[in-house]
């Protein structure tokens, strides 16, 4: 399900409308599992450590775990340095502060980013128990 033309704050809130429509009309056939909203593995948290650094970033920037509208599957995984609004969400793993917007949560929570750096795999990965389907490079995801 792409929704190449459409504003992803949109596609959020018509998805938010969905799921509020269907928790009135009765019970829930979703279970919510117990997760850390946002996790991220040692070798993650190392390489954003070290980027930062890297990069001489302000240090009031956090780190932003998003999703756009787009990619192969329908939504794309987006991660950068930001500061934090008042409506962020903010979590934290591995020492390090994340923010998030609310309105992604509910396609985020749970995920663990991850930093292989073998010769097989090399980059930022995404291990969302949200997707229902994802793309062969593992950038976007269908819930």
């Amino acid at each position: 399900m792409a929704f190449p033309e459409e504003n992803l704050d949109d596609v959020i809130s018509s998805l938010i409308d969905i799921v509020d429509d269907e928790a009135e009309s009765g019970p829930a056939e979703t279970r919510r599992v117990d997760f850390d909203p946002v996790s991220l593995t040692e070798r993650a948290a190392k390489q954003i450590r070290k980027i930062k650094v890297n990069e001489n970033l302000d240090e009031a920037l956090y780190l932003r775990v998003a999703v756009e509208g787009g990619g192969c599957s329908g939504l794309s995984y987006k991660l950068g340095f930001d500061f934090r609004t008042e409506t962020d969400s903010l979590v934290q793993s591995e020492g390090l502060d994340i923010v998030v917007d609310p309105r992604h949560m509910m396609y985020l929570d749970g995920i663990v980013i991850d930093y292989p750096d073998g010769l097989d795999a090399r980059g930022f990965t995404f291990d969302n128990p949200n997707a229902s389907e994802s793309c062969g490079c593992g950038t976007s995801f269908a819930v």
